[in-house]
């Protein structure tokens, strides 16, 4: 053990808080007293008010140099988003590392002279975290960092999410990303801030808030075929208001398929079929008739199955009723609206594919050119559907493509 007095290593040691004197010659000079500490109070490395919540001691020995920890040794209600930090006004700083009682470490970075150290933000709220590395002086002697603080419990839930695409999922051009939060975000700009998308390709694209519960990501233009995706969620430590904080961070990484858009003209009763951007098919089709009106807009295939029980009793029609159904194995069935507008094989309509419209708004199609279709798409490719004056409501499917850019734009709380 160093003693408190100052001897050929040059080594002065103050057993208070977090402060330690890294020695910068060698000197039989003794180290001043430990001179009080505490969050509101304690001295600075150049002996005037230091940073509030930080453990320091001075010394009057000019040759030793202090060593600050923010936030103070011991400090019982950190707040998750407080800055840490380890300064010295002399010795080089090394091997810092800032973990939580489970092991989990939080990255950070030293300045170019190695004297201060500074996390990276989002520690968990309701943690205790342990700080240790060392500090060397001038001589080449070093001594120990050890330093314990706990955060603040998240009184009014934790922030997490729920993402889609899945990672290492291939979707397709069309794909939004979507986050669901468990909690109510009141500071979207402070969450929207720790949100990062990276392409493989450039490829501009914006967050735009869909309620207090849910963001989305789209680009300006469908995603170029074959782009590697990678989304970093790190709120952990983000104060999202209402005493909310991120308590985790997240980071998912997914592909662009081939391009595969289609499109259905519901007046001319025909859907075709571009992949990457050459004309592959066009298909007869079918559509929904009077009172069944398919939605004009720009839909985006959110669930394939082989096979698909349609009961009508879903979207309100009871058994009895005349327009009742319910088809027990409806075949490479694509969901492209929440509200149970599918893409599917039909064979009891293969009579009007083409030439009317008989659906309870589903497009329908051959068996034979389903299966192919099926086996073309992606979750994430657009179904863009023209012809009719009933258009998509807002939130009803992946409806993001059915906005200007300007207005999807407008959406981010950072425009």
């Amino acid at each position: 053990m160093l003693s408190s007095t100052v001897r050929k290593h040059g080594l002065a040691v103050a057993g208070i808080c977090a402060m330690l004197l890294v020695g910068t010659a060698c000197s039989d000079t003794k180290a001043a007293d430990p001179a009080p500490s505490g969050p509101q109070n304690s001295a600075s490395p150049t002996g005037g008010p230091s940073t509030p919540g930080s453990s320091s001691t001075p010394s009057e020995d000019p040759a030793a140099a202090n060593v600050q920890i923010v936030p103070a040794k011991g400090a019982s209600a950190v707040k998750p988003d407080q800055p840490v930090t380890v300064t010295s006004t002399g010795g080089e700083l090394s091997d810092i590392t800032l973990k939580d009682s489970d092991g989990n470490k939080i990255d950070g970075s030293l300045n170019e002279d190695k004297s201060v150290w500074t996390a990276e933000p989002g520690l968990k709220p309701g943690a205790k975290y342990t700080l240790s590395g060392t500090a060397k002086g001038t001589d080449g002697a070093t001594i120990p960092i050890s330093s314990t603080f706990k955060t603040m419990a998240a009184t009014g839930g934790k922030l997490k999410a729920s993402v889609a695409p899945l990672d290492g999922e291939t979707v397709g051009v069309a794909m939004p990303v979507q986050i669901f939060w468990n909690n109510p975000v009141k500071d979207k700009a402070a969450v929207e801030k720790r949100l990062k998308v990276t392409t493989s390709v450039p490829v501009e694209g914006t967050w735009s808030w869909q309620n207090s519960k849910q963001v989305n990501y789209r680009p300006k233009t469908y995603w170029p075929a074959g782009t590697k995706v990678t989304v970093d969620i790190k709120t952990q430590g983000v104060n999202a208001g209402g005493s909310i904080w991120g308590s985790a961070n997240r980071k998912i990484s997914f592909t662009i398929g081939k391009s595969v858009v289609s499109n259905v003209n519901v007046a001319k009763h025909t859907m075709t079929v571009t992949i990457n951007g050459k004309l592959a098919r066009t298909i007869p089709i079918t559509a929904g008739k009077d009172g069944f009106t398919t939605r004009s807009g720009v839909k985006v295939i959110m669930e394939k199955f082989r096979t698909k029980r349609m009961d009508a009793a879903t979207i309100g029609i009871k058994p009895g009723d005349p327009n009742y159904y319910n088809i027990s194995n409806v075949q490479w069935a694509q969901r492209v609206t929440s509200s149970g507008e599918f893409v599917h094989g039909a064979p009891w309509s293969g009579g009007a594919q083409g030439s009317a419209n008989v659906s309870h708004g589903c497009v329908g199609m051959s068996l034979k050119d389903a299966q192919w279709y099926f086996g073309q798409t992606l979750r994430g490719d657009p179904v863009i559907v023209t012809g009719t004056s009933r258009h998509m409501e807002k939130g009803n499917g992946w409806t993001d493509w059915n906005e200007t850019w300007a207005q999807y734009k407008a959406g981010s709380a950072l425009a």
